[in-house]
């Protein structure tokens, strides 16, 4: 990965454009250019906020003002759902690939090796922080700074805070976040400002698959877009409603999306980074 020249301007980080599903905008990337995306956001020093959404995202995002609030302030939005990557081309821009939080997980892990960043794993089942840092440390040499597994509730209030001032304390430049969905992208956007220079990103159960609490789709599922019959089929009780009752809002999401003018669903390059000076 390369820096920008000194003395040049930032390389933006939506150089490829962006594109809209109802009140999420999705950002044009390959894996290896959100990782120098993701990359440029430390060498900055000014912190950030980065998703990776899905399907569900982009139907809560529908009822939830603080979910919308906060991907309409993420640094970057990284497509992961294929259903999503299918339709982009129709909305008006292709995105080239799929970016689960599942697959930047360790390749950002190396990267972050590899340049010294010092990194805070926040989240996941009971241990399983502890256990994964031990390993990245042990096995990738990562420079774990912390780790916790807090009870993190809505709306943001003093525990919270405290969770953001802890991680902020051991001043860390990746704070991986696996809080689940929406919950981790609401505490992302309203513990940034305690973070200081921390880059955010909401990584989903990456350390329950990393340390084998969780068990990933076979390859062939999840480049078909059917990793949801995996997971329903493995947890029912808890998935059953949000694949079967709440996703398919998703389809007539995506046609009022697409009815829009293309300037109103599409940002194309540099009018991508321009619409984002956070960015």
């Amino acid at each position: 990965m390369s820096r920008d020249p000194p003395g040049a301007p930032p390389a933006p980080l939506h150089a490829r454009g962006r594109v809209r599903f109802g009140a999420i905008w999705v950002d044009a990337l390959t894996a290896g250019e959100a990782l120098g995306a993701v990359e440029r956001l430390v060498e900055r020093g000014a912190g950030g906020a980065v998703f990776t959404p899905n399907v569900d995202h982009v139907v809560l995002a529908e009822r939830d003002p603080d979910l919308r609030a906060a991907y309409a302030r993420a640094d970057l939005s990284l497509c992961d759902g294929q259903p999503l990557r299918w339709l982009s081309g129709w909305l008006g821009l292709r995105l080239p690939e799929k970016i689960s939080g599942s697959d930047l997980f360790l390749p950002l892990m190396s990267l972050a090796a590899r340049r010294g960043f010092r990194v805070f794993l926040l989240g996941g089942d009971p241990g399983v922080a502890e256990e994964a840092g031990a390993r990245l440390t042990g096995e990738l040499g990562v420079r774990v700074v912390g780790t916790a597994c807090p009870r993190i509730a809505t709306p943001f209030g003093p525990r919270e805070e405290a969770v953001a001032l802890q991680v902020a304390a051991a001043r860390p430049d990746l704070a991986v976040v696996c809080l689940g969905a929406p919950k981790g992208e609401r505490w992302i956007d309203r513990a940034r400002d305690h973070l200081g220079g921390a880059v955010a990103l909401q990584l989903g159960a990456s350390m329950d698959f990393y340390v084998g609490r969780a068990r990933r789709a076979p390859g062939w599922m999840q480049r078909t877009g059917l990793e949801w019959i995996h997971r329903l089929a493995h947890d029912p009780r808890r998935l059953a409603r949000r694949y079967l009752v709440r996703d398919p809002a998703f389809v007539s999401i995506a046609v009022r999306t697409r009815r829009l003018p293309r300037a109103e669903r599409v940002r194309d390059g540099a009018g991508a980074a321009a619409a984002h000076p956070a960015g």
